[in-house]
């Protein structure tokens, strides 16, 4: 066994590993729980049968009920602040030692008298004080509870206890300063002066808001509030068929899905499930492969190819399952036109369209967003393929996605008018993320030339690059073998017309063709058309010849891949001639040894045959291009002779039994290259036999 073929035994393995280890990804992605079977929204009609509750069903409270509950407890609820009991004795000792500090300098002077003389009354009279002061409390009000008033209602916590009072009923750090200014509060000291200052300096404020206690309070406060409003007994009928699903049939619904998701998954194996899940997968992307498999074979047979339509699948499931498990997002802000886009500008419409819809899919399990959701992104998909996003014009690209923009947004509008049944009652904020969906949609005008390195396809700009003739291989072929050049030329303008005929890759073809014989570069003067006299053929035996003319097919493929074109054009270089043989020198060989027996294909190219419906147009069109130049002063019926002659000449020797090209399309671009010939050979206007002499006095006159 070769190594080619042990090369494509191990990818096609490593393909089918990919495929089950897509499915196993996208499978993990799925919710584990049982999935509720209905599918309603409010306002539609039921369209399933009568439904029946099969267990009792508290009726939950609507989020706006739940919220307006809440505002209204809010109102209601009293914030906490806490009590320092050890406020007290912490000011006692404070006012000690400051008193202490005082009482030196007022035993150095002679102007408190009294406190030096009695300074134990002092003290007892300042802790009273302090006692009297805090024993009430200090309160510090926090900056939110301000302006309150006085019948603001404040949880004070006193260790293990919680008292309610008003504002009204609490002193600040102010009254508690009042109280300390109060002459009579000091009683028969004689000398109060001296202790004012110092309690005014060590007071502070003993009783704090305490974030901590309301917040726990208030969940706890709010949690307390009943979430339910009633309850559907078991049996009782919840929805009747074809009825329109009212705000309190809605109501019920939803509490009957909560339920049986909660409830019933907790009876049901979740491996049960994820079986489902994986067998969905299975078969959607089992059909997806069948359908490239059957319609695109390139792209199953290719391992690049596979992985680059695989990979889409995995990653926008992925990208739905994240936003779906963000809670912050929508997935209406996912750019799923990205993937008809891309692939579209790799492939065509068929493929882009296919590989979106199955994307959708995929994504449309993971959502929660409902049929709407599907429906919506299958719609501005095929908005996307019709549109003509081409990267080359940046001013065709952005309208394309404006196009996609008010797709989004009519499907969007008409799908709410139909749920809601009135334009102001729209969900605005959705217009948010489909602006965004359309911005992120932007990125595979980037993502074209990532992808295309990555995975090694070939863009229509790196065509169109590869059309310049300042590209290094045409200008050497322009300066080395001209006439080669100039019959490049000629090849691609034909097979240029004839893709464009039956919608084939023009581009591709056109591109291809001019680099098909850049092996002559080797050694042009052995090719006719870049002699200007000697025929070094003429110096070389028949066999050596045949090998000089052959091998400008293998210099070829040689110089590509040195230069680093693509494989795509490479295709083109190797397929040109097909198997088919140098003819002059086969018979010139025969007629110099007819009797001696000879190996055949000593005188055939290489190959392989071309398959691509690009590549047959372009083996047919160079033979004609350099068939017709042959041809000296040719009418139309010698064009049209040697057109024919090349054409059955490909069919009979086999050369086009591996190609995609139809025969209809063939009779249209033998058609086609009949008339462009005739253009550029500048044959005239033919007449028929009996009217040539009056059709030449009608030219004359």
């Amino acid at each position: 066994m070769d190594i080619k073929k042990r090369t494509e035994q191990a990818q096609t393995i490593l393909k089918y590993l990919l495929v089950l280890l897509v499915i196993a990804f996208i499978s993990v992605l799925f919710p584990n729980n049982v999935r509720f079977k209905y599918q309603f929204e409010q306002g539609n009609t039921w369209g399933y049968d009568d439904l029946y509750a099969p267990f009792d069903i508290p009726i939950k409270k609507s989020d706006s009920e739940m919220r307006s509950e809440r505002t209204e407890r809010d109102s209601e609820f009293s914030p906490y602040y806490e009590l320092n009991q050890n406020a007290l004795q912490e000011q006692e000792t404070a006012f000690l030692k400051a008193f202490n500090t005082e009482l030196e300098t007022a035993q150095a002077g002679t102007i408190f008298v009294d406190v030096v003389k009695k300074p134990n009354s002092y003290i007892k009279q300042g802790n009273k004080l302090l006692q009297q002061i805090y024993e009430k409390g200090i309160l510090q009000l926090a900056p939110e509870h301000e302006g309150k008033g006085n019948e603001f209602a404040l949880n004070v916590v006193r260790g293990s206890t919680t008292q309610t009072q008003t504002l009204g009923n609490l002193q600040d750090l102010n009254a508690a300063k009042n109280i300390l200014g109060n002459p009579s509060a000091y009683g028969n000291l004689t000398e109060p002066e001296f202790l004012f200052p110092i309690l005014e300096s060590i007071i502070k404020p003993n009783i704090t808001y305490s974030k901590t206690l309301t917040n726990r309070f208030r969940d706890e406060y709010f949690d307390s509030i009943p979430s339910t409003k009633g309850v559907v007994q078991k049996g009782e009928r919840i929805v009747s068929k074809g009825a329109a699903i009212t705000d309190d049939i809605y109501e019920k619904l939803v509490s009957y899905r909560g339920k049986y998701e909660k409830e019933v998954t907790k009876d049901r194996s979740g491996y049960w499930v994820l079986g489902g899940y994986f067998l969905l997968t299975a078969l959607i992307v089992g059909v997806f492969l069948f359908y490239i498999q059957r319609y695109h074979p390139t792209y199953f047979e290719s391992f690049n190819k596979f992985v680059f339509i695989l990979m889409w699948l995995a990653i926008y499931g992925y990208l739905v399952y994240l936003v779906e498990n963000a809670n912050v997002m929508s997935a209406y802000i996912i750019p799923f036109c990205i993937v008809p886009i891309v692939i579209k500008h790799f492939g065509n419409s068929q493929l882009a369209l296919f590989t979106h819809i199955i994307v959708v899919l995929i994504a449309s399990f993971l959502s929660s967003l409902g049929y709407e959701f599907t429906f919506m992104q299958i719609i501005v998909g095929i908005v996307a393929i019709l549109g003509t996003v081409d990267s080359r014009n940046m001013s065709e690209f952005f309208r394309s996605i404006l196009f996609i923009f008010l797709a989004y947004t009519a499907t969007f509008i008409g799908l709410s008018l139909i749920q809601e049944g009135n334009i102001f009652s729209i969900d605005t904020q959705i217009f948010a993320w489909l602006f965004l969906n359309v911005v992120l949609t932007l990125l595979a005008y980037p993502l074209v030339p990532i992808l295309e390195r990555l995975f090694g396809f070939t863009s229509t700009n790196s065509l169109i690059e590869l059309s310049d003739m300042n590209r290094p291989l045409l200008k050497e072929l322009s300066l080395k073998a001209p006439g080669t050049l100039q019959h490049s030329l000629q090849v691609a303008n034909l097979c240029e017309a004839a893709a464009t005929e039956i919608g084939a890759d023009a581009l591709l073809v056109k591109a291809a063709a001019l680099y098909h014989d850049i092996g002559k570069t080797a050694n042009p003067l052995y090719y006719i058309e870049n002699q200007k006299g000697e025929n070094p053929h003429d110096e070389l035996s028949t066999l050596d010849s045949a090998k000089m003319i052959i091998a400008h097919v293998t210099e070829g493929v040689k110089l590509a891949k040195k230069a680093r074109l693509p494989r795509i054009i490479i295709d083109f270089i190797e397929t040109h001639h097909g198997t088919t043989r140098v003819e002059y020198f086969y018979r010139t060989y025969m007629k110099e040894n007819p009797d001696k027996e000879f190996d055949e294909s000593i005188f055939r190219y290489p190959g392989p045959r071309p398959t691509t419906k690009e590549q047959t147009i372009m083996m047919v069109a160079d033979s004609i291009e350099a068939a017709c130049k042959s041809l000296k002063n040719p009418t139309g019926q010698d064009i049209d002779g040697m057109v024919d002659k090349v054409i059955n000449g490909k069919i009979t020797t086999g050369q086009l039994e591996e190609s995609e090209l139809t025969f209809d399309e063939l009779e249209r671009c033998r058609t086609c290259w009949k008339s462009l010939l005739r253009n550029i050979h500048h044959v005239r206007v033919e007449y028929p036999e009996d009217k040539k002499e009056e059709g030449e006095l009608k030219i004359k006159n």
